[in-house]
């Protein structure tokens, strides 16, 4: 499913459809029906079919409301949901950089999230993760597709890419743990040149407290990761309410419902077991970049 979708003047967001589908679980559980639901705030049905598929923005006290006669009683849940509200308000006003970037395109909406997330968790099996990737890296990424019209493109492409590496510095830092098949750190992306100074990069980012790197070596075999790359967000302790993007060739999709998303955190945490501990993954990267 695309970041997000529209149905006249309204949005659907990715955190407004996962806020949605958490409500949406809690009247279930409690056998509440949506004229019920719709009752409790004064409100119509439809209102409550908008808010449970993500359509519209909500409320703090009809949220409270509705948790209340859902009969959720942890005051842990109800202000991770309050948060993803207040994330989803935010994110629904649109005053992030990104959105006065024409060249962001489809990664406007991952750039939000990732924005808005605290903890990101990351799997890729041919590229360095976008996060850290040197502006030659990224250009001789864009190059290679051939996709590209105006070479102008590319250099706009590439300065939304690096503004993106702002999220790994600054006051609010998001903590990021990226696992990256060893195939992705000896395809040599650019030349030798680009790539030893993209492996002296990696070197660098993995001396912040809130990057962790490993690297999952060809011995390891065939591993739960195998299949292809994804990106695990998380807007309060890891675990609580995570989205997963997933790339692919026609752009990225994102999985929002909890049982399939719980599965890409497990397949990562069990890939994570088969992968090198971060000092060794640094030792690997140095052996690389000293090949060079």
């Amino acid at each position: 499913m695309n970041g997000t979708a529209q149905l006249g003047n309204r949005v659907s967001t990715v955190l407004g459809r996962k806020l949605g589908g958490e409500l949406l679980r809690l009247r279930d559980a409690s056998a509440k029906t949506q004229h019920q639901a719709a009752e409790v705030i004064n409100a119509t049905n439809s209102k409550i079919v908008k808010m449970e598929r993500g359509w519209v923005p909500m409320r703090d006290p009809d949220i409270r409301v509705l948790c209340e006669l859902y009969g959720l009683e942890d005051r842990d849940t109800l202000a991770r949901l309050l948060e993803l509200a207040k994330l989803d308000r935010e994110r629904r006003k649109a005053k992030g950089w990104w959105q006065h970037s024409p060249n962001a395109g489809g990664l406007a909406e991952y750039v939000a999230m990732e924005d808005a997330a605290t903890h990101i968790r990351n799997w890729q099996s041919s590229l360095v993760p976008g996060l850290f990737q040197t502006s030659e890296y990224t250009r001789s990424l864009s190059v290679s597709e051939g996709d590209w019209e105006d070479p102008d493109d590319i250099e706009r492409w590439v300065e939304v890419k690096q503004r993106r590496q702002e999220r790994l510095l600054g006051e609010r830092p998001v903590t990021v743990y990226a696992m990256v098949w060893e195939a992705a750190l000896r395809q040599q992306v650019g030349g030798t040149t680009v790539m030893h100074a993209q492996l002296e990069h990696l070197l660098d980012l993995t001396a912040l407290p809130n990057v962790r790197l490993q690297v999952v070596p060809f011995r390891a075999g065939g591993h739960p990761c195998i299949a292809g790359p994804f990106s695990i967000l998380s807007f309060a302790e890891t675990g609580a309410l995570d989205v997963v993007q997933v790339d692919s060739l026609t752009g990225p999709m994102w999985v929002e419902d909890e049982t399939k998303g719980t599965m890409y955190s497990e397949r990562f945490n069990r890939t994570a077991r088969l992968a090198l501990a971060p000092r060794d993954s640094i030792t690997l990267i140095d052996g690389l970049r000293k090949e060079i």
